[in-house]
């Protein structure tokens, strides 16, 4: 009856399910307001999937700070599954379900090991999940599922959605969606003639069709409401409520009604989520509730007694559990809790015991606290800063509150809601705390400023925070400051006032570094000699850390991790090519072995700019793509430095244009200097590459003239070559005195090889020519195959203004063949020209079968060329084995081969 109107809305749902019965995957997220038929719509759907398994799940307003608790409900049927999952996921999963202990997963990992449970179900038959009340849903699990939704493919499963509005964008903004609208006149009129029995006066219909607005369970519940009397034309007083609250205070004066033990246990079934009877029935004989009291409201249609309890409308909850007293609701909570096994569901326990207190009590904030540790152990940081906001409102003791209010703020921040973590924060520092403590809560208030605003400010605040920590904790004052450093780095141009030379200049003032020195120490040591006495003069101690970082295991030591960004960044500015490989390469396993997503996410970016450069640009086309992919799954904001570097390298003006443009755009709102340096950079590449040279040279100025970490070196090569090409050689001198001293103080290959591109470019005659030969044997022995290219065809150049022909024709064709099958456009285009003006046509690039694939289907190619498996190849791309098997058959079709024996034999750049 519901369903009355709901013609396209049903036919969007069976798409859905046809889709599936295809062999593909599907989701769906459907909106609207409450009562507005959401529910309706999910039983159609479950209805109309005939031969389909469905599982179905139910977000519960008092569940929404238990991490997991939505999803366990999705997946609890689907454990006898969980052996077929790569261990790693397996113990994901595990740990996230506390079926047993372990350190807290990678909510991404959980993702990606439901996302292949649903896939191994679904191998048996076609699997249907339905999520009703999705609004309610804990954070952890809404954004597994719609991780999970968002990389559905080829697994034969279909997620569909309840969300109630108003509600943001949330997590599963950017899926399917169907917005549930009012049901028109018409069909307003037709559901109140299949639901009324007797008379209804006109004006009365009129009434109620105006009231309810098109909401079909409005419709039902206003006549359902109302006095026969008024149904034959009685009068009402208008009632300003919303639609969603009529309906709610319908159920409210349905269930008041009731007799006194009804009502209660009405009270208990709302307060209890789980919706077992077993449980339900225990603590309704604690509060001496018989059996009986169950049919009344099964007779009202207000609750249903099965195998599981359940509403008719999660309004019905709501009215219920809102209408009741406080000392009720707490009466309810404390019987919940009795009957409440402490071994099976201690957290659950506690959270009953913790509603059901009036005022403080201590026994139970430490009960909390141990529940907010469980939670965290499982990855759910925003259950454990639930459990720890509550049992801070319940410490009686001042200085126990203060404590736990800082450690619930730490756990909010954690569990990125940093609204309410400043707001925790504010109640840690009005409580008595001891000055490491105080200093330790500063620098959280840092932490959370960056997060909100990643203001120019911060590292000032970084810097102050380190001098309150300095005579408290001195190896914390030293990674304060190298944070400070860090944040300086990011500000880069963009920094006002206190940049990266107040925050070294800050940092000498640092406690000393322990003996021997660590990573944290050796950075900090190099960054700051680095800023304050020159590139030349913190070249030793940076290449100690690096030996240190690539001497040690940093799966075994957490700090190592978190430094590993700002090492790839020291590593880049030294020239050291092959560490840099290394390091980056490292990230990117650390990330994928962890299933962190958003560490892979910004590894991957970064370590397609080192393969860009080592001119892999295949190969980094398809991380930038499975880069793209992550941040659209996570939500987070896309990263731009590969996919600016790549065009630009790539020669594409109008797309690298635009990348720079947005990038600068962007990052200029968020005080990121550093990649405007970069985006800067990248024209500069760009334009060199294009022969645009005084655009190039404007381009390189900024990097140069501004000394930052990384890019003020790497634009003195282009500002270089542009102004010798715009005949500006005083610039040219000055530039190349600066790098001269930079690349013999790094002395290697890669750097020395750039300097001597660079002198022949000013030099004349022999001297000339002994430097580009010079530079391209030095080029030669690094990973930097652009930059050696590159010197082949300056090499070329040179020699056809000579008027040497022949051995020009030798460079250019090297340099041709280089730049053209790394696929940088722009400079093949002009090692093309010289060419054609020696005489020579460049001979035209061979088309590859793999030319048709896709940059994300190359790279699943060349993992399964390498012998990975399709289950291999999902867990490294966050897919399930069966859409690995369906790209994998699309690339067999465009290749024109039928076996990965063959593809193995392929050439896939």
């Amino acid at each position: 009856m519901l369903l009355l109107g709901r013609g396209a809305e049903r036919e969007a749902v069976e798409q859905v399910l046809a889709q599936v019965r295809s062999g593909r995957s599907g989701a769906l997220v459907i909106r609207g307001e409450a009562g507005i038929g959401k529910t309706a719509l999910l039983r159609h759907a479950r209805d109309a999937a005939t031969g389909f398994r469905v599982e179905h799940a139910v977000g519960v307003e008092s569940e929404i700070e238990f991490a997991y608790a939505g999803l366990h409900q999705v997946c609890a049927p689907l454990l006898d599954r969980l052996h077929a999952l790569p261990d790693p996921q397996r113990t994901a999963l595990g740990v996230a379900f506390g079926l047993h202990t372990g350190n807290p997963p990678d909510r991404f990992l959980v993702g990606l090991a439901t996302l292949n449970l649903l896939a191994e179900t679904a191998e048996e038959r076609p699997l249907l999940c339905l999520v009703d009340d999705a609004q309610w849903l804990d954070k952890v699990s809404a954004q597994t599922l719609a991780f999970v939704a968002r990389r559905l493919d080829a697994e034969r499963a279909a997620l569909l959605f309840a969300v109630r509005d108003p509600n943001g964008p949330g997590p599963f903004a950017g899926l399917p969606e169907l917005r549930l609208k009012g049901l028109d006149e018409a069909d307003a009129r037709a559901l109140l003639a299949r639901a009324v029995h007797a008379p209804l006066d006109e004006g009365v219909r009129d009434r109620i069709i105006a009231e309810a607005r098109g909401n079909p369970l409005a419709l039902l519940e206003l006549l359902r409401g109302a006095e026969p009397a008024e149904l034959a034309g009685g009068f009402g007083l208008p009632d300003a409520l919303s639609v969603p609250r009529r309906v709610e205070e319908s159920f409210r004066r349905r269930s008041g009604s009731l007799p006194a033990h009804t009502q209660l246990l009405l009270l208990v079934a709302a307060a209890e989520p789980l919706g077992d009877p077993a449980l339900l029935w225990r603590a309704a004989e604690s509060l001496g509730i018989s059996a009986e009291a169950a049919a009344p409201a099964e007779a009202a249609g207000l609750l249903e007694l099965g195998t599981r309890v359940r509403f008719a409308h999660p309004l019905v909850r709501s009215a219920v559990y809102r209408a009741a007293t406080a000392q009720d609701r707490r009466r309810a909570h404390r019987a919940l809790a009795a009957v409440t096994d402490p071994q099976a569901d201690p957290d659950r326990r506690a959270w009953h015991r913790a509603q059901a207190v009036s005022g403080t009590d201590e026994t139970v904030a430490v009960e909390l606290e141990r529940s907010a540790g469980r939670a965290r152990a499982r990855g759910g940081f925003a259950a454990a800063a639930a459990f720890l906001e509550r049992a801070t409102a319940l410490t009686p003791e001042p200085s126990d509150r203060a404590r736990r209010a800082l450690a619930a703020a730490h756990a909010m921040h954690d569990a990125g809601a940093p609204e309410a973590a400043s707001q925790l924060l504010t109640i840690a520092t009005a409580g008595p705390l001891d000055a490491l403590t105080r200093a330790r809560s500063e620098l959280l208030r840092v932490q959370i400023a960056f997060v909100q605003t990643r203001g120019n400010e911060v590292p000032g605040m970084l810097m102050d925070a380190a001098k309150m920590l300095t005579p408290l904790d001195a190896g914390l004052a030293r990674e304060t400051h190298l944070q400070a450093l860090e944040a300086a780095v990011i500000a880069g141009v963009l920094g006002h006032g206190r940049g990266v030379l107040e925050a070294a200049e800050a940092a000498l003032a640092a406690p000393a570094a322990s003996t021997p020195p660590g990573l944290v120490d050796l950075l900090l040591d190099g960054l700051v000699t680095r800023f304050t006495h020159g590139y030349e003069a913190s070249v030793p101690v940076l290449r100690r850390a690096l030996e240190v970082l690539r001497e040690q295991d940093p799966r075994a030591v957490d700090g190592s991790r978190r430094w590993l960004w700002l090492a790839c960044r020291v590593a880049t500015m030294l020239w050291d090519d092959e560490i840099v490989h290394l390091l980056s390469s490292l990230r990117v396993r650390l990330a994928r072995e962890a299933g962190a997503l958003a560490m892979l996410s910004t590894a991957i970016n970064f370590h397609a700019t080192v393969l860009v450069r080592a001119g892999e640009l295949a190969r980094a086309a398809a991380l930038v793509t499975e880069s793209a992919a992550i941040t659209e799954a996570t939500g987070a904001a896309p990263l731009p430095h590969a996919e600016l570097m790549l065009a630009a390298w790539r020669g594409r003006q109008a797309e690298a244009s635009e990348l720079c443009a947005a990038a600068v755009r962007e990052a200029t709102g968020r005080g990121d200097g550093m990649v405007v340096t970069l985006a800067q950079y990248a024209l500069s590449v760009l334009h060199n590459g294009l022969g645009n040279y005084r655009v190039a040279l404007a381009a390189a100025a900024g990097p140069c003239e501004f000394d930052e970490l990384v890019h003020s070196s790497m634009a003195l090569p282009e500002l270089i070559e542009a102004a010798v090409r715009t005949d500006e050689p005083a610039r040219a001198a000055a530039a190349l005195e600066r790098l001269g001293s930079r690349t013999r103080a790094s002395g290697t290959p890669w750097a020395l090889g750039i300097e001597a591109r660079s002198r022949a470019l000013m030099s004349t005659g022999t001297a000339a020519e002994d430097l580009y030969r010079e530079a391209i044997r030095r080029l030669g022995g690094s990973r930097i195959v652009t930059d050696r290219a590159r010197a082949h065809l300056v090499y070329g150049e040179w020699l056809r203004r000579e008027g040497r022909r022949q051995d020009a024709r030798e460079q250019l064709r090297t340099a041709h063949d280089l730049l053209s099958g790394m696929g940088m456009e722009a400079f093949a285009a002009r090692a093309a020209r010289e060419l054609r003006a020696t005489g020579e046509q460049p001979r035209k690039r061979t088309v590859q079968p793999a030319d048709a694939l896709t940059a994300h289907e190359r790279h699943i190619a060349r993992l399964a060329a390498t012998g990975a498996t399709s289950k291999e190849i999902g867990a490294q791309l966050f897919l399930s084995p069966r859409t690995i098997d369906a790209h994998l058959r699309n690339i067999f079709r465009k290749l024109g081969i039928t076996s990965r024996r063959q593809l193995r034999t392929m050439r896939l750049p």
